[in-house]
């Protein structure tokens, strides 16, 4: 069975035809390890106006969900940190892991903050507190703030409070995460010499066009990870993934499926990604 391990996208293009999954083989590990290192990029470096894919893993491969309410929670983290940010236009949590795929709207945001003044002033002015007889009423004290937040601090905000409910749930210690969230523009591959991937399944990734490649590539992806893992047999098995809003068996609103359309993105809801793609062969 063909491995594309050690070979450049380029001369693993040389040993079609491949089999299924070998060519998940070789996207994953052009999206994940190639990709980045002819961008040159710099981790969580973001544009408007460009598609990113995003993925983090747990520390050590360490689980980061354990239950359904984990998973359940952590969407609720994404749509109050990214959604003001990006439109989601792919999704899939895994137990050690998660990938998003997004359009950027806004670096920075405006967030409305309601400040209560009582440490504050019982650190910096000590005598305030003796001269209010021991207590400082928080309403008079509080008062609320304009802050910019960054779609990179957002991220950041997101991973550090679910980190401490996961670890207040199970009794865990040090960094859930990995220390570096990555992020790979999808739509900007700068450096990336021509070349295709043609497949039964039709072109797979398409340099000659990247903004247009890749974007589909990586959202097939995204989409076949829970499959790929032995996680179920096809893809609309796996709740946890933008998968069955696609496919029409389930009507989510975290994904923002028109302006998907605007990218040509397409989900293919026959289910071609299914466990037996992903048999071993000894061909």
């Amino acid at each position: 069975m063909y491995n594309s391990e050690g070979f450049t996208l380029s001369e693993a293009l040389t040993k079609l035809p491949l089999t299924f999954a070998d060519e998940y083989q070789l996207i994953a590990e052009f999206l994940i390890f190639q990709l980045p290192k002819l961008q040159k990029y710099s981790p969580m470096q973001f544009e408007t106006g460009h598609l990113y894919h995003i993925f983090n893993r747990g520390n050590n491969s360490q689980n980061i969900f354990f239950n359904r309410d984990n998973y359940l929670f952590f969407l609720n983290k994404i749509k109050t940190h990214i959604l003001p940010h990006a439109d989601i236009l792919a999704w899939c949590l895994m137990p050690t892991h998660f990938h998003l795929m997004v359009y950027v709207n806004r670096l920075q945001i405006e967030i409305n903050e309601q400040v209560t003044a009582t440490d504050r002033m019982t650190r910096s002015h000590p005598i305030s507190k003796a001269a209010a007889g021991g207590f400082i009423d928080p309403m008079i004290c509080s008062h609320r703030i304009n802050k910019q937040r960054s779609l990179n601090n957002s991220i950041a905000i997101l991973l550090r409070s679910y980190t401490r409910a996961i670890q207040k749930q199970e009794n865990l210690h040090g960094s859930l995460f990995q220390a570096k969230t990555k992020a790979i523009c999808l739509t900007k591959p700068d450096g990336i010499s021509p070349a295709w991937f043609q497949t039964r399944y039709g072109t797979i990734i398409n340099v000659d066009h990247p903004e247009k490649a890749y974007p589909q590539a990586c959202f097939d992806y995204i989409h076949a990870n829970p499959v790929k893992d032995g996680l179920v047999e096809k893809v609309t098995e796996w709740e946890f993934s933008s998968a069955l809003d696609y496919s029409g068996e389930r009507k989510g609103k975290l994904v923002n499926k028109e302006r998907a359309k605007e990218f040509g993105l397409e989900f293919n809801y026959s289910g071609y990604y299914s466990s037996d793609d992903f048999e071993s062969s000894d061909e």
